[in-house]
């Protein structure tokens, strides 16, 4: 019987050193490794190609992910970058129209150079991912909760139109906002889960990684040769650093949505405040969905404030837990105005973020920390 999630985390692809008996994995500092014939070695030839520090981490996360390979990369784009690189010229890639920033500005302004077909619907409705679909696509990239407006798409809604379209596109999701401990893609029907590893999984703000999770045996061959053969690999005291926060995940995720279904109360009462976004809370028009699909609400939240672009700087400029940056998912609070930040390469484009919309990554502090210093920061609205 499979361990529970929980306990995955802490054990999956993990096994004391059969040499010391070291309860935690070693870190592998070593380029290279002697083989005991020409061509005879013992599993490891060169650490772009593998290292076992990296071999323990994608075991992890593939088992977190409930998928059969994973495979670990030097960055989320990088790992986003591995995905699109199984496509080429004249292949249709339809994209939810709130996505990351540097995915937008990956597939817009570098790979439609090489003949990618891009198109980006509302990943809300079902209805219009079907009706952009063309005989030429091939993949379809969705993030639920979408970032930086935590809008829900119904995967198993969306897995259910791909399957019965006549060219069978495949389903990417990047999972990085809800994590495997909130949601689980494969099993809702997607084809590649993708992963900044650099967020919640190493949860720190001390590593930078991604990572691809899949069942098929055909793709992982050659997402592991393009993983080889272009190189854009985590060294092996990344992995170490993304075990280790893999470790508390669970306990993590739960104080980070604990806080932040506080933090969205506290905001939808808030007369600076226009509108919130937090996928658990009762005014997103997704609530039940998200509910149904995710474990918890998560931690990120983003709120539009009345004043437009200027109240919106001055907020993320005056609180002192939360940190001015980009990035998330850490243990620390951090605010970001995505629109000149996050997102700036949607600036122009219809995937724009409102100019006065702040995204929070809410962190593990003490929550009543966490209010006062929004509470200061938006009297300078």
């Amino acid at each position: 019987m499979p361990h529970k999630f929980e306990t995955q985390t802490i054990h999956a692809g993990q096994e004391p050193d059969p040499q010391t008996g070291a309860i935690m994995t070693p870190v592998y500092l070593t380029s290279t490794y002697v083989q005991d014939a020409v061509g005879k070695t013992r599993g490891y030839e060169y650490s772009r190609t593998g290292n076992p520090t990296r071999a323990a981490l994608e075991a992890c996360l593939a088992a977190l992910e409930g998928a059969k390979h994973g495979l670990a990369f030097a960055s989320g784009m990088a790992a986003t970058d591995a995905v699109l690189r199984l496509f080429g010229p004249g292949d249709h890639i339809l994209a939810g129209n709130d996505v990351y920033g540097g995915t937008f500005r990956l597939f817009d302004k570098e790979l439609s150079r090489y003949g990618f077909k891009f198109d980006f619907v509302n990943p809300r409705d079902p209805a219009q991912i079907e009706a952009a679909l063309r005989p030429e696509t091939r993949l379809v990239w969705l993030e639920t909760p979408t970032n930086p407006y935590l809008g829900i798409v119904d995967l198993p809604a969306v897995a259910k139109v791909l399957k019965s379209h006549s060219a069978r596109p495949l389903l990417a999701v990047d999972n990085t906002f809800a994590t495997p401990y909130l949601q689980q893609p494969l099993a809702l029907g997607a084809d590649f889960v993708i992963h900044s590893t650099t967020k919640y999984l190493g949860g720190h703000s001390d590593v930078v990684g991604g990572a691809v999770l899949l069942n098929d045996d055909t793709h992982f061959e050659r997402l592991a040769f393009l993983q080889n053969g272009v190189g854009a690999v985590p060294g092996p005291m990344d992995c170490f650093l993304v075990l280790r926060g893999l470790k508390t995940l669970h306990v993590r995720m739960d104080r980070h949505a604990a806080n932040a279904a506080a933090i969205g109360d506290f905001l939808a009462n808030h007369p600076k405040v226009e509108t919130i976004y937090y996928p658990f809370h009762d005014s997103h028009p997704q609530q039940r969905l998200a509910q149904k699909q995710m474990r918890n609400g998560g931690g990120m939240v983003s709120f539009e404030v009345r004043g437009g672009a200027a109240a919106a700087r001055k907020v993320a400029e005056a609180t002192r837990i939360f940190a001015l940056a980009e990035s998330l998912g850490g243990v620390e609070s951090i605010i970001e105005v995505p629109a000149a930040m996050t997102h700036l390469s949607t600036a122009g484009s219809p995937l724009e973020v409102k100019p006065n919309l702040v995204r929070l990554s809410v962190g593990i502090e003490h929550l009543d920390d966490l209010l006062s210093d929004l509470d200061t920061a938006l009297k300078q609205a």
